[in-house]
């Protein structure tokens, strides 16, 4: 499994084919965040890889998630009664979460400064915030955390979803019309989530509990955020884009079967995890609530970039994901009764194998593809000069 080779050839051939097509409309995007990334990019040196920046703006999202891990194991510490996260832990989750959107906005830049652009780095990036989705979102939720007065634990997973399918909407658009159509909600959230910690660390997690208009509550901005882009902005601008492509004649596919199969294992994942939240004998969201949103999380980051491979190499999408038949397998034998008092082992190995899984998938591809277009993931040195 070592040199496994999960792109075929037939998406290698798409690969060599693939032209960067991509609209961002978003006003706070236009006007005020790409004359901020244009003047940081500067900073950086001509011999600094683009994934290299890409990659290291994921690894801070990744370090607030288990920071955060250490000081809100449970999202119990913003409730009333109980030893709060530190007002200088904030102040480093807000200025590392600016950083790392900062970082995910240059990395195209300088790209395209150095002259290296590549398929590659396109899948990188995408491929990556794809897994970003779940790290940003859980780890948010310890402003206001759960308990009497927070957010359960199952309505954060709802949350989560949302965010989840708003992502996968935006690819699902590109695998039809062939143009990736930026999102505006990504850059209003996370200037808004960064402001969101520094504030924290500034007012403590108890104003969130406090009323401010017709006792509508701080903490609920967070969700009314969410739910609020993804019905007012993200659904309705790509059902519009998807119709535009549709009237133009230029949809990549036709048939309504076609058109759908992204949603396919999604939506499979989203139910199978709903029958084991609501069917779990121990009551398993409840208990390991972290974890099962990196469980979550990580089985959509491979469907999501499997999408992306056969979107951008102009191949069919594969209607059901792997990773799903062990998570069903684990779901029949707890629920069933056969392995109901292992239910929290099983969660833990599962875990464990989507995440390894995953990452063989990304360092598989990534090697594959490097190798093919004769670079390398994090240096602009050719392989061939050496």
């Amino acid at each position: 499994m070592a040199g496994y080779e999960y792109v075929t050839p037939e998406q290698l051939a798409g690969f060599d084919k693939y032209k960067y097509s991509a609209v961002d409309s978003n006003p706070l995007s236009l006007y005020v965040m790409h004359p901020f990334w244009n003047t940081i990019v500067k900073i950086f040196p001509t011999w600094l890889a683009p994934n290299l920046i890409t990659f290291s703006g994921f690894l801070l999202l990744v370090f607030n998630f288990f920071l955060m891990a250490y000081f809100d194991p449970d999202f119990y510490a913003s409730a009333p009664d109980h030893q709060h996260v530190p007002n200088r832990v904030w102040v480093m989750v807000g200025l590392l979460n600016f950083v790392a959107y900062t970082l995910d906005g240059v990395d195209g830049k300088q790209a395209r400064r150095t002259n290296s652009s590549t398929p590659l780095g396109e899948l990188f990036d995408h491929g990556l915030d794809s897994w970003a989705c779940m790290f940003f979102v859980v780890t948010v939720y310890s402003t206001f955390g759960r308990g009497s007065n927070g957010v359960s634990v199952f309505v954060l997973y709802l949350l989560l979803w949302v965010v989840l399918f708003s992502f996968i909407l935006s690819h699902w658009e590109k695998y039809n019309t062939g143009i990736l159509f930026l999102p505006w909600g990504y850059d209003i959230s996370q200037v808004t989530i960064s402001v969101v910690y520094i504030v924290t660390a500034i007012v403590g997690v108890e104003a969130w509990y406090a009323p401010f208009l017709f006792n509508f509550l701080y903490r609920d901005l967070f969700t009314a955020m969410i739910i609020g882009c993804a019905l007012t902005v993200t659904v309705p601008m790509s059902l519009i884009n998807f119709y535009k492509a549709y009237k133009s004649n230029t949809l990549k596919h036709r048939s309504v079967y076609e058109i759908m199969l992204p949603f396919f294992s999604p939506a499979l994942l989203f139910i199978l995890c709903m029958t084991w939240i609501f069917m779990s004998p121990s009551d398993i969201l409840e208990v390991h609530p972290r974890l099962f949103y990196f469980m979550v999380g990580t089985a959509f980051a491979n469907i999501s970039c499997q999408l992306i491979v056969c979107q951008m190499s102009s191949t069919r999408c594969q209607p059901l994901n792997w990773m799903l038949l062990p998570l069903a397998l684990v779901i029949f034998v707890v629920i069933s009764g056969v392995a109901a008092h292992w239910e929290n082992l099983l969660l833990y190995l599962l875990t464990a194998l989507i995440t390894l899984a995953h990452v063989h998938y990304g360092v598989g591809v990534v090697s594959q593809l490097s190798k093919h277009f004769n670079i390398r993931p994090f240096s602009l040195k050719k392989p061939s000069t050496d």
